[in-house]
């Protein structure tokens, strides 16, 4: 059986909500432990994508598979392009934990570099000029009418975020480290008015879409939106920048597309989203610190899941090496260095 599932529970739970299937669940592992646990599950006629949380060394509200399902319904037929929802299951009863269930979108993963020998540097241009209009077009979603009016909270956001990565370190933190009060002391002290509130996906980057089969240019569906809120867009485009950084590869375990030298650099990238959207990056370098922050947190986070022995898979043991890389990010971005 694979880990966290319970496959003849889950077919019992799937056929009482109505759909059908043609013989037996299997399933396939698509990822798991460095965020939720993330399967194809298939009958002999067709495919689905099942998510749930992590077995264990969770940090609240990081692995919140009822609320990606949520945003994803509402973002049905809208310019954000999103697998269709299927299930949404919050009853622990049945497999341990929520879980969701999406149709399975074709497609490709850019994740490393290698997935990027097969493109030349034009199609890699045109793909990062598509992912930045993908994120505007989040960012411009009305989401009121969308019907997430109460999905979040966008006042105050940036101020919540500061105080709960802080929290979030508080959980999961291997040892003390001065740097890192540091770096939450002045972001604390430093909290800029809000640019504005929208939409924000909270993980945004390359390998967090699928891009059309035979064409990069295209996002046949935005992905992971575990973290996703009501918010300050400036945050979601910075943490965009900050994946840009080379300790991103420690982080997701080998060498990352999102790193690589042949994609536009975090300043093209931040002034490409204010040409598309015509939103201007104020107090910019704050932004880009908070990123850092969060996530240096996000990367202790799996060096704690790792070492409590919660993680599947290879690629975890060095994530904790990527923490003073980011905080150090941050500090130098609130000295006026961000890139």
């Amino acid at each position: 059986m694979a880990i966290g599932l319970d496959l003849p529970a889950l077919q019992n739970f799937l056929s009482d909500s109505g759909l059908t299937l043609n013989g037996e669940l299997r399933a396939e592992l698509i990822s798991g432990g460095k965020s939720n646990l993330t399967y194809t599950i298939f009958d002999d006629s067709s495919r689905w994508v099942l998510r749930r949380p992590p077995t264990a060394g969770l940090t609240p509200s990081a692995h919140d598979v009822a609320r990606e399902f949520r945003i994803t319904s509402a973002l049905q037929g809208t310019d954000v392009p999103v697998a269709t929802t299927v299930a949404l299951c919050e009853d622990d009863s049945v497999m341990g934990a929520p879980f969701t269930v999406v149709e399975y979108v074709a497609g490709q993963i850019v994740r490393t570099r290698a997935d990027l020998e097969a493109l030349s540097d034009d199609d890699i241009g045109l793909c990062a000029n598509t992912l930045v209009n993908v994120l505007g077009a989040l960012h411009d979603v009305d989401y009121v009418a969308a019907g997430l009016g109460a999905f979040g909270r966008p006042d105050g956001y940036v101020a919540r975020q500061v105080k709960l990565w802080a929290s979030q370190w508080s959980r999961v933190k291997s040892e003390d480290s001065a740097d890192v009060d540091r770096l939450y002391g002045v972001l604390s002290e430093s909290i800029p008015a809000q640019s504005e509130s929208s939409i924000v996906h909270g993980d945004y980057r390359i390998d967090n879409t699928i891009l059309a089969v035979d064409d990069v240019s295209t996002v046949a569906a935005v992905v992971d939106w575990e973290l996703s809120t009501l918010g300050d867009p400036l945050a979601d485009v910075a943490l965009m920048c900050v994946y840009r950084h080379p300790a991103l590869d420690l982080v997701l375990g080998q060498p990352a597309a999102w790193t690589s030298p042949r994609l536009p650099s975090a300043a093209d990238l931040a002034q490409s989203y204010t040409v598309a959207t015509g939103r201007e990056l104020v107090n910019w370098n704050f932004y880009m610190a908070l990123a850092s922050f969060k996530l240096a947190v996000i990367a202790e986070g799996i060096n704690h899941r790792y070492r409590v022995g919660a993680t599947r898979g290879e690629g975890f043991d060095r994530a904790g090496e990527s923490v003073p890389e980011f905080i150090a990010a941050g500090l130098r971005a609130l000295q006026g260095k961000a890139t």
